[in-house]
């Protein structure tokens, strides 16, 4: 998905979702500043609410086992953050904060394939319509392979 397409699926949001994942980014947000100021109160309290966001409805966005797994690394991640921060492990936290980060970006990578993935499905009136189209290309591709032998 391009750019312009995921930022108009961005606005298509609910406002309510939107402002959930604002909420999400600017206590990460909070975290990295926590960690690079060494301030673990601000780590701890931001990771903590982040695992609280984690537990509401709001925060499943899509069905399924592999979304749940998602769900489930990244508060591992969150957890072991708060865990770090308790310990005052500033190596542990920015470790941790790497990690839920990460698990965040694979999740919305998961969520936006599958969001493409509909919208790019065509419907039932369509598939007459684009079967000429993959059968054309077929042929071409065919064609490309005798002309380059």
């Amino acid at each position: 998905m391009g750019w312009a397409a995921e930022d108009k699926a961005r606005r298509a949001q609910p406002p309510a979702i939107r402002e959930f994942m604002r909420e999400k980014l600017n206590h990460s947000q909070a975290v990295l500043e926590g960690i690079t100021l060494e301030d673990y109160d601000l780590i701890l309290v931001n990771a903590r609410k982040l695992l609280a966001m984690s537990q509401e409805g709001m925060w499943q966005a899509v069905e399924g086992t592999e979304y749940a797994e998602h769900s489930a690394n990244f508060r591992r991640n969150a957890a072991a953050l708060a865990k770090a921060a308790n310990l005052a492990s500033l190596d542990s936290a920015t470790l941790a904060y790497v990690r839920m980060t990460m698990s965040c970006v694979e999740c919305h990578k998961y969520v936006r394939g599958r969001k493409s993935a509909a919208l790019n499905t065509p419907l039932p009136s369509q598939a007459d319509s684009v079967a000429p189209l993959v059968a054309v290309n077929a042929d071409v591709g065919e064609l490309s392979k005798s002309i380059e032998r």
